[in-house]
């Protein structure tokens, strides 16, 4: 009897601990999803403050979007797990990162409350900010309707906390105060090289400035493809996100599409633009490198064109190819706007380099150092026969001179070099 008694007990005494146990775990969820609650609250009437616009037209697509609704019972379960673990990642991210945190009130102050409007993109509006330091800036906020924006801000401040190289535009602070999540940039004060392509308002690009213009974006994919460690896909390459500075200097922006290679390459989700997507990524949900060789070469035919690709620039190019075989010819689709200012075998080299860069089959694309050095020999070839000319005027004169003046000797002159392409980096 004793020995019942006692089993009794402690049946009982186990029943009461586990349901103690439980009564805990519930009311210790009910206050989480309450507290959850009220900051999402504060977040939309904190959001509501700032003048933010719809997210504009043209820039990134998501042409398969596979994102579960908020309230589906299936993303329940899913995120059940890991929710508080992914809570923690996001409140730590910057800490990682290395990149300074501004309050929300500085930058409101900067943008003279969000007056300050210099553009639009997927990921929101952007602004032109006056620092208390004097430092002029950009500042990107995330609109209330990006969809997956905190993911891409996250990306950016992650991926730009760790790259750094003059031709990838400088991520110089962020905010995420209040529900609110902004991205803070060097300012780039000739804006992106599609208003300089297609706007009214810009002067037409020279050839030899869109030749540049390309080394540079060359340059700065090659450092993300084999200079950063892990390499990193960026996925939306186009002429939108390739920002001037004041001496045109290109940069490439926008990363928040951007993965290390590391990563699975397995999209879950066809992101990116129209126009400048590689079909393969496209046909199989898979990005590499390639597949930013590829935007690449759409991008190059679009500063020989000056066309944009949702106008039909690869029909146009195709059809253009196969009067040239791909290798010279390349003059029928050249800007109108440079008036015929340009050097045609220059014209043929950089279109023979953008054809191998749309190639459909990705093992046959280059790879970006290869097209780095492509661009780099095309321009010292250019600076070569520019002091070839240089030299053959100055001998000229030279020798008309002393003819004038009865002398039949020839002096030898001295000439300087101009700056060498690699010496304005």
């Amino acid at each position: 009897m004793r020995g019942e008694s006692s089993g009794l007990i402690i049946g009982i005494s186990i029943g009461v601990v586990i349901g103690l146990l439980l009564a805990i775990f519930a009311l210790f969820c009910i206050r989480y999803h309450r507290k959850r609650s009220q900051i999402g609250n504060s977040s939309s009437r904190r959001a509501a403050t700032i003048p933010i616009w719809a997210n504009g037209a043209g820039s990134c697509t998501i042409l398969s979007d596979s994102t579960i609704d908020p309230e589906s019972p299936v993303k329940s379960v899913r995120n059940g797990m890991s929710m508080w673990i992914e809570g923690f990642r996001r409140s730590n991210v910057v800490s990682v990162s290395g990149i300074p945190e501004h309050s929300y009130k500085d930058l409101q102050k900067a943008t003279y409350n969000f007056t300050t409007l210099i553009g639009q993109g997927a990921f929101g509006p952007v602004y032109k900010a006056q620092m208390s330091s004097g430092e002029t800036v950009a500042v990107k906020v995330l609109a209330t309707d990006s969809k997956q924006g905190e993911k891409e801000f996250q990306t950016e401040v992650m991926l730009l906390g760790r790259l750094h190289h003059r031709n990838l535009v400088n991520l110089v602070g962020y905010c995420a105060e209040k529900g609110q999540h902004m991205l803070v940039y060097v300012y780039m004060s000739k804006g992106s090289l599609a208003s300089h392509l297609y706007s009214e308002n810009h002067e037409p690009l020279s050839w030899n400035l869109r030749v540049y213009i390309a080394l540079d974006v060359a340059r700065g994919l090659e450092y993300l493809h084999d200079g950063a460690v892990p390499p990193v896909i960026h996925r939306d390459i186009k002429s939108s996100n390739i920002l001037l500075d004041q001496s045109m200097r290109a940069r490439v922006a926008d990363f928040g599409l951007s993965r290390e290679e590391m990563v699975d390459k397995h999209a879950a989700d066809i992101r990116g633009t129209f126009g400048y997507l590689d079909p393969e990524y496209i046909s199989t949900s898979t990005f590499t490198k390639k597949s930013d060789v590829f935007s690449f070469g759409v991008l190059l035919f679009e500063i020989i064109a000056g066309r944009n690709p949702l106008q039909g620039l690869m029909e146009y190019v195709e059809l253009a190819a196969m009067c040239t075989e791909g290798q010279v010819g390349w003059e029928e689709i050249v800007d109108s706007r440079l008036d015929g200012k340009f050097d045609v075998q220059e014209l043929n080299e950089v279109a023979a380099v953008a054809y191998k860069c749309v190639n459909r089959v990705p093992k046959k694309r280059p790879s970006m150092r290869d097209i780095v050095q492509v661009l780099t020999q095309i321009l010292k070839t250019r600076h070569s026969k520019k002091h070839h000319q240089k030299s053959l005027f100055a001998t000229a004169d030279e020798v008309s001179t002393d003819l004038e003046q009865g002398e039949t000797k020839i002096p030898i002159t001295e000439h300087r070099r101009d700056e060498s392409m690699d010496s304005a980096d």
